[in-house]
Order: C-alpha cells, then structure tokens, then sequence
C-alpha cells in the first residue's frame, strides 16, 4: 500500500466514526481559535524518511513529510489528492483533518543513524508544510532538524509559514556541518487575492521576512514564486512588483511556476473561480482544457518576464551573512540554484 507508513504500530480498538487509516489513532481537537473546526490524528508512524519514485519528476530522491492534510488552505493545493488515499476528501477534509506523525524525530534519529543510510539530501515542505499551524502546538520539526544536525545530513525547506524562524538555532547549528538550505513560497502580493486563496498562511511580506531573516544568518534561503495565477496575479505590474520585493529580502534565488491544475486541486479551483470570477471560467477552461499545466507559451512568457525582472532587480546578489559562508556544493532542492531557475512544476505548496 503507498501510504502503508501511515498505519499505526500497535493500533487499539477500531473507532467506526474515525477514517480507516486512523483506527486505534489519538484523534484530538482544540478550543482555539486558530485550530477551530480542525481535527488531528496522532499516529505512530513505522517510517519517516520517504524515497520520492524515479517518476514523480522532482530534484530530490528523499523526502520526510510530518504531516498529511494542512491547515493554510490554499485552494490550488496540488497535495489535495493524496488525501483520498486516505479515504478522505481533497477539500474540506484536507483543509481540517490533519494527520499527525507524532514519533516523526524519533524516526528520522533511528533512520538516519542506519548503515544503510547514503547520507542523501532530504527535502521537507514538498507535499504538504511543515510549518503549518499545527507545527506550533507539536513541535516535531525541532526533533527531526536536531537529527539531521547531529548526523550532519545536507537538507532543504520549503514553507508558507514564518514558523521556521524558531528553529533558526538549530538552522544555523546544520548549516556549519552540511548543506542547508530553504525556499519561501510567495507567488504574488496582492493582498485581497492571498485572502482568498490562501486563507490559513501568513501574508506574503511576512513571508519575505522570513527569507531575509534566513539569509542574513547564513542560511540561503530563496523565493518559489509560485503560484503565478492567470489573469489574477501574472500582470506585468504584478510580477514587478513581486520580484522587485523577493529581491530586496535578500533571496538567492527565484523559482517562477505558473499555476498547475491537476486532478483534486482542479476541480476545487474551479469551484471557486466560477462562485467568485465566474468571468474567468471560460479562459481557465482554454489554458487547461486538455490538460494539469497551462501552454508551454504561456509558461515560457510569464517565466521569461521573472526571469529578466530578477536580473533588473539584482535577485540573487549576497547578503553580509551570506557572503562569509563558503558557497555550498550544489544540491538538488537546497536553495544553491541561479538566480533565475527552470520551473519545476512538481514542487507547488
């Protein structure tokens, strides 16, 4: 089974009300506002570290996911999929039923210190954030970043959340023994449309915030600017606005991806669209009518516009922190990219 790492080790008696997957769980909720109508299963994984199939077409082999559904919200998650695997809906239930690894640290300790361990780049925030709200009340990131600091094992990051700057210590601590590095995902700035878009993530400033922070202490940090939405954010004054900003947080890099569509996200996309742009529709329907991605041309116009503004603007130029620190060897997913790199499609949060 693909998700066979989700099943419980010692699971208890079934629960006829909760998810196949979750029976024997800890199932919780919080009477906080932040966490209001959301429900977490707490389960113990039987493994942490995942190798990502030779077919999935992304820059890295590993990956370790801590959670499963994700509270920001983000209606054009290409992640909503993977939650009917798990006999749940890719919308609402996505959005409020989080699974939760709870021995996430435990495992990445155990794994990473395995002889038959390569020492391999991992890459986390791939699939669903790992600085979601969530990670504020369970805390398993500061267990599984220790782990790969103490095994010195080369990793990256890429979040919406401004989390990741409580573990700047252990950030900096990894980034003197292995390669480390992290992306901010921040498409555009428009703030009516990231209401509405992305309801649960800080806003995107905050977000650039977290970069310069980052990359100010020594750990490369660069921007996916992504999603690039169609006739909603891709207008010239939007993408210089957008670049001209990631470029004055100091990011090493940045990544442009047009907005993708597959099965899951599409069809919670274009409810959306039709309740509050239903002028769109029609165009969204020629860009993606025969398949997930927009035309090539389209891709090629809007990337190419990033990619001039990032030189206009100087994206990629040092900051003092980062000018001390010897560049790092290149490493798939690690933040070591050009200044401008080729879209990768795949790596949407």
């Amino acid at each position: 089974m693909r998700w066979d790492n989700l099943r419980l080790a010692g699971a208890g008696q079934a629960d006829p009300a909760a998810p196949l997957f979750a029976r024997g769980a800890v199932t919780r909720t919080f009477d906080t506002p932040e966490f209001k109508g959301m429900t977490f299963y707490e389960i113990q994984a039987r493994s942490i570290i995942n190798r990502v199939p030779g077919a999935s077409r992304v820059p890295f082999e590993y990956t370790i996911n801590p959670y499963r559904g994700c509270g920001h919200r983000c209606i054009y998650c290409f992640a909503r999929k993977t939650h009917e695997y798990l006999d749940l809906d890719a919308g609402a239930d996505f959005d409020s039923k989080i699974v939760v690894k709870v021995n996430a640290a435990e495992l990445a300790r155990k794994e990473l210190a395995a002889p038959r361990w390569g020492g391999h780049h991992v890459a986390m925030g791939t699939n669903v954030d790992c600085y979601q709200r969530a990670e504020g009340r369970y805390r398993l990131m500061r267990g599984i970043i220790s782990a790969l600091r103490d095994a010195a094992n080369p990793f990256s990051i890429l979040t919406k959340g401004t989390l990741i700057l409580r573990d700047l210590d252990l950030l900096t601590e990894a980034a003197d023994v292995a390669e480390v590095g992290a992306n901010v995902s921040v498409g555009f700035l428009d703030q009516e449309v990231w209401r509405a878009v992305e309801a649960g993530t800080p806003a995107p400033r905050r977000r650039l915030e977290v970069c310069a922070t980052l990359n100010d202490n020594g750990v490369a940090c660069g921007v996916l600017m992504a999603p690039i939405l169609p006739y909603l954010t891709d207008s010239p004054a939007q993408l210089e606005a957008t670049v001209k900003e990631i470029a004055q947080s100091g990011a090493t890099h940045v990544v442009p991806i047009v907005l993708h569509l597959r099965p899951g996200a599409r069809e919670w996309w274009l409810d959306w669209l039709s309740r509050e742009h239903p002028r769109l529709v029609p165009r969204y329907l020629e860009l993606y009518g025969r398949g997930a991605y927009a035309p090539k041309s389209y891709q090629q116009r809007v990337c190419g516009q990033v990619s001039e503004l990032a030189r206009r603007h100087g994206v990629g130029r040092a900051t003092p922190a980062m000018a001390r620190r010897l560049p790092p060897r290149r490493a798939p997913g690690a933040g070591n990219e050009p200044a401008t790199a080729a879209p990768e499609q795949l790596r949407l949060i």
